[in-house]
């Protein structure tokens, strides 16, 4: 299963850190924090030689769970209602990789661990998720996947290969919300410092949502959605950047195909849908309900998957769901709201539990309460 879906062009990942972060020094321009002067051309001309065989202008570095006295104890412990910082460095910078594995005590870990990450001293978090979420488990178990940007490995392995840049310092930390320690937090984080980063450059953004459960429509309003209103929301936002892609959870509250829901993005009109498409398992580029019923299978790609389906098309039915666009992102300039029927014109009551990641140029944004750690855990809710 894993040969299947292993991405066939790593090229996509390393020419998006290029483009990203790799300009001559000379041309680097320090970035104010309301700095948005355009970025001057490279000097460098194209050619065929990869990134690598070229001269680079960063210093490597990592921040880890070493053991700090020499010896083989290289985690950290995390009390229930404890918060561990896990990377923090001061100055321009990026970090190119995460990666992290968890012993715990509870079942429901991956949900009561939050993600927070903060960007230039600022107090409000640009990311903040349950920490399997965060990383495509969006219904608390593990599942062995790659992806372009996120993976999860066997020995239950957490990746992230999302570039995080920052100009004047960064931040993350872990919380646990739960009412148990967690006795082994292994984490390695990969980062580069930089001179400076160029002007244009955007911050990465996470946003956690969940409606559990989606509340249904009925009469005419289930049969017809022009506007959306009543759609479930990825996420929400304003600035100017671009749209990366979602991970999203079912857990069916009913029998029968949880999709027929049409995605619709409002790019700077909070009116009506930019962009609209032609049901759920299509967004996430699969096809007629994943093979449906008694034939769906998981399956996973570089940049689209559903690499968890348990019992489909049934009450009780488990899907986890990613679609990137990183081929082409959603651009904005002044608004973006990514949103999703559940069900036809919003007829389903599932259980929806998402993630939506995107770079815009304000580090910081105006994200929804994250919900208590009782709400996030899965429930089948057939009432």
């Amino acid at each position: 299963m894993n040969d299947g879906m292993m991405p066939t062009d790593s090229n996509l990942r390393r020419g998006f850190l290029r483009r990203l972060l790799a300009v001559p020094a000379a041309v680097a321009v320090e970035r104010s924090a309301s700095a948005q002067t355009p970025m001057a051309p490279s000097s460098t001309p194209p050619g065929p030689l990869p990134s690598y065989t070229r001269v680079q202008h960063h210093q490597a570095l990592k921040q880890s769970s070493f053991d700090r006295t020499g010896g083989n104890a290289d985690y950290w412990h995390i009390p229930a209602g404890g918060e561990l910082e896990v990377f923090r460095a001061q100055g321009a910078g990026a970090i190119t990789h995460v990666w992290f594995t968890i012993a715990a005590r509870s079942s429901d870990h991956l949900k009561e661990l939050v993600l927070r990450a903060y960007w230039d001293g600022n107090s409000r978090p640009s990311v903040e998720t349950p920490i399997g979420d965060f990383f495509g488990l969006n219904l608390g178990s593990y599942a062995i996947y790659q992806s372009q940007y996120l993976a999860c490995s066997p020995g239950k392995s957490l990746n992230s290969y999302f570039v995080m840049p920052y100009a004047r310092g960064a931040r993350l930390t872990v919380t646990n919300e739960g009412k148990q320690e967690v006795g082994s937090f292994y984490s390695n984080i990969d980062y580069q410092v930089l001179p400076a980063l160029p002007a244009d450059t955007l911050y990465f953004h996470a946003q956690y949502r969940q409606a559990a459960p989606c509340t249904p429509t009925t009469g005419e309003a289930a049969r017809l959605n022009p506007d959306g209103r009543l759609n479930y929301v990825y996420m929400e936002t304003r600035g100017q950047g671009h749209l990366m892609g979602v991970t999203l959870g079912v857990l069916q509250n009913a029998e029968g195909w949880w999709g027929e829901g049409d995605e619709m993005i409002f790019v700077d009109n909070e009116s009506a849908p930019t962009i609209q498409g032609t049901g759920s398992e299509d967004y996430f580029l699969g096809s007629w309900d994943f093979g449906g019923r008694d034939g769906a299978q998981p399956f996973g790609h570089a940049m689209y998957g559903a690499p968890l389906i348990v019992n489909p098309e049934r009450t009780g039915g488990r899907y986890c769901c990613y679609r990137w666009h990183g081929d082409n992102p959603v651009t904005f300039q002044r608004y973006l709201r990514h949103t999703m029927e559940h069900g036809h014109a919003n007829d389903r009551h599932d259980n929806f539990f998402s993630v939506g990641y995107w770079y815009q140029s304000e580090p910081y944004t105006e994200s929804p309460a994250l919900p208590p750690v009782e709400a996030r855990i899965p429930r089948v809710r057939t009432a």
